[in-house]
């Protein structure tokens, strides 16, 4: 059975799970949901994702949701496939665990809100809160700094191959970027550097394809 993801093209955790499946050269059949119309938080979708967000994840008989826990799902069960997103390294792995916290606790909550407020809401237009983006650059400022600092112990933030670290973050990098808070990110220059580099990846630019279309 055919590999299915529900979600929506601007939900940049589809965009992190669409990534990763390109990624590993998975087939996968995109289903686009209605966000608008409240499809994701009516039956019969709340039955794939109980708490009505998106994405939604099938792999023939199993159900997932919660973005981080699928790609970790592709990566491990798909392991020989494509590119390799994991340290199987036992002395390797737990630097990458780490930091795949830090993502989703420290990079995640302020990134998100910036993404929400100078991302999303003038494509929906709704008015941008500045106090909240004031607030959030401010978080996102001390997390660089700190990222700034990893970086130059290694190429990329979970050692020194692209892993599933580095690909969570892509999805709001790439809103980011486009916004007036890419100076925040442009004024370290490893981090501007890595930032470069992950966008670039052509699994990344396949992805977006995909759930264009």
């Amino acid at each position: 059975m055919a590999i299915k993801v529900h979600g929506s093209p601007m939900s940049t955790a589809t965009m992190r799970v669409a990534a990763c499946l390109i990624e590993k050269e998975l087939d996968f059949e995109f289903v686009p949901v209605d966000m608008a119309s409240g499809e994701h938080k009516k039956h019969p979708y709340l039955s794939l994702n109980p708490f009505g967000q998106v994405p939604a994840f099938e792999d023939g008989d199993l159900k997932l949701f919660e973005s981080r826990a699928i790609t970790q799902y592709i990566a491990h069960v798909y392991a020989d496939n494509g590119y390799q997103l994991i340290l199987q390294d036992p002395k390797k792995m737990p630097s990458m665990s780490v930091w795949m916290e830090v993502e989703g606790q420290k990079f995640e909550p302020p990134a998100t809100k910036l993404t929400w407020e100078l991302g999303i809401k003038p494509i929906i237009g709704m008015t941008t809160d500045d106090a909240a983006v004031k607030e959030s650059e401010a978080q996102l400022s001390k997390v660089l700094d700190i990222y700034e600092t990893r970086l130059a112990e290694s190429k990329y933030l979970g050692g020194d191959s692209f892993t599933l670290v580095d690909l969570h973050h892509i999805p709001n990098i790439y809103y980011l970027m486009s916004s007036k808070v890419k100076e925040v990110f442009d004024s370290r220059p490893r981090v501007s550097a890595w930032c470069a580099d992950i966008l670039a990846r052509p699994a990344w630019v396949k992805g977006l394809e995909k759930l264009q279309k």
